[in-house]
This record gives structure tokens, sequence and C-alpha cells, in this order.
């Protein structure tokens, strides 16, 4: 019998507050509809899903799982279709508070660049590709 080569279909963040996650994660415009509790997800992409636990949770199946300290312990990175998207969602993250890693700028990459924090100290980048990039 052949096996099937393991396929990736989630990534999850243990946070501190679920709320402030999926305020924060929403206004990227996910959805994670009116999930509640310790466990919430939402699909990124067809059969690929973020899923936030909070520290009891993650306890519940990491029983020595302590809260990382020292920086930025993840990053997720999100691809717009326009650079003014980037531009308007790191503007709009900032606004309301949140921390940024890296302000807008166009990368020698050739794309529109930034870098924001979620409420856990997680980088988010949002990028697009530039006009002839």
């Amino acid at each position: 019998m052949a096996s099937m080569k393991p396929q990736a279909n989630a990534l999850a963040l243990i946070v501190s507050d679920i709320a402030a996650s999926v305020d924060f994660y929403q206004r990227l415009g996910l959805d994670f509809g009116d999930a509640t509790g310790g466990h919430i997800e939402c699909e990124l992409l067809p059969g690929f899903r973020l899923m936030l636990d909070d520290a009891t949770m993650a306890k519940s199946f990491y029983p020595d799982w302590t809260k990382p300290s020292g920086g930025a312990h993840t990053a997720l990175a999100f691809e717009f279709s326009t650079p003014s998207e980037v531009d308007a969602t790191y503007r709009e993250l900032t606004d309301a508070g949140f921390a940024s890693a890296h302000e807008v700028f166009d990368a020698p990459w050739g794309h529109r660049f930034a870098t924001v924090r979620d409420p856990d100290g997680n980088n988010v980048d949002l990028y697009a590709r530039l006009p002839g990039g």
C-alpha cells in the first residue's frame, strides 16, 4: 500500500487574546464567522486554515507550553492585488493601534511591502507586486 505524502492544511497560532487577534485578522479580510471559545479557525485558501488557540487550549495538547519571549516568534505574509491595497491596509492597521515593524516601501525585489505586528507581536507582511515588477 502506497503511503500518502503529508499535506500541510493548517497554521495554528497560540494567542493571548482571541478577540483582539480576530479583530486584527478580520481587518486583513479573514472571516472567522461567529466562532467563539478557546479555538477558532478560518479558511485562508481552499483546504488550508488559520487556527487561533488561547493558552488554555494550547496547554490541553502541549502541556509544557509557555509563552515565547524576545521578539516576533512567527511571521505570516499576505499578498494583495495592488500596491494601494497594501498602503490602505497598513494605514488601517496602524491607525487602529497595531504596531508597525516596517513602514511601507518599494522593495528592490519588485513589491510594495510593509510589516505590522499582530496583538501577540507576530510579524505580518503585507505586499503586492509593483507595476512592471
